[in-house]
């Protein structure tokens, strides 16, 4: 179809049905006739043949294939670090494994465990480590404790209440505790969902340390490797704000 008029090279813009009745009237051409239309700019009469196109015009060009779009790089997964290499506790096993300056208070540490016998090894392996252990059996009891005394420690097992991890109504105090508290306070959660010492997972939950059930057997030696790298970490920070007079 015509674009441009040959006389005087305006555009030629057509709406819908201009153009719907021009196709008609082209369709109905017999061969040899021509279509007459003026130039709504020269006025000058433009005649169509059957293809739309008018003496003098150059010919239609039949419009180019778009060439194919170039396929977009696949977006770039970010993987995420692998979980630590667990084989240096076959190391540690027969080292000293207790810590802790007898000159300073004694820090205390809260177990929420259901389990009698697992309750019994956390508690045993936090008091190796020099921690005073103490336990409770609900979550209202827990944060009443929490907020009673300064736990250094805080160890809750995601079967202790009910449901999911995110429901949980004590998890989710430790979540929202103000930091003006919480930074004092080594938050270890275990379940089977759990990588043991995967700092990313830890992260995730808004704890410090995560522990597997199925290294249980190991928590000691875990708790060993972990409570130190804390403190190495965050010592100096805490250091710095009690210098100032803040928490």
């Amino acid at each position: 179809m015509i674009s441009n008029c040959p006389h005087c090279q305006g555009a030629l813009k057509f709406n819908p049905a201009q153009l719907a009745k021009i196709d008609q009237a082209l369709k109905a051409l017999k061969p040899g006739q021509r279509l007459p239309l003026k130039c709504p700019h020269c006025t000058k009469p433009m005649n169509l043949d059957a293809a739309g196109n008018a003496e003098g015009a150059p010919k239609t060009a039949p419009a180019a294939a778009t060439p194919p779009k170039a396929a977009e790089p696949a977006a770039e997964v970010i993987k995420p670090p692998p979980p630590p290499n667990m084989d240096w506790l076959k190391s540690q096993k027969n080292e000293d494994m207790q810590f802790g300056d007898s000159a300073r208070d004694v820090p205390m540490a809260l177990v929420l465990h259901g389990d009698d016998d697992m309750r019994h090894l956390i508690k045993s392996s936090m008091e190796a480590l020099g921690y005073q252990a103490a336990s409770v059996n609900t979550p209202e009891e827990a944060i009443h404790e929490t907020q009673a005394v300064g736990y250094a420690c805080v160890i809750y097992h995601t079967g202790f209440e009910p449901g999911e991890l995110k429901d949980s109504i004590f998890h989710n105090y430790m979540r929202k505790m103000p930091m003006l508290r919480r930074r004092y306070i080594f938050y270890i959660l275990i379940g089977p969902q759990f990588i043991s010492l995967y700092d990313i997972q830890a992260l995730a939950n808004s704890a410090n340390l995560v522990v597997s059930e199925k290294d249980m057997k190991d928590f000691q030696p875990i708790l060993h490797k972990a409570i130190p790298y804390y403190e190495q970490l965050f010592g100096p920070l805490l250091e710095e704000l009690a210098s100032f007079g803040k928490k």
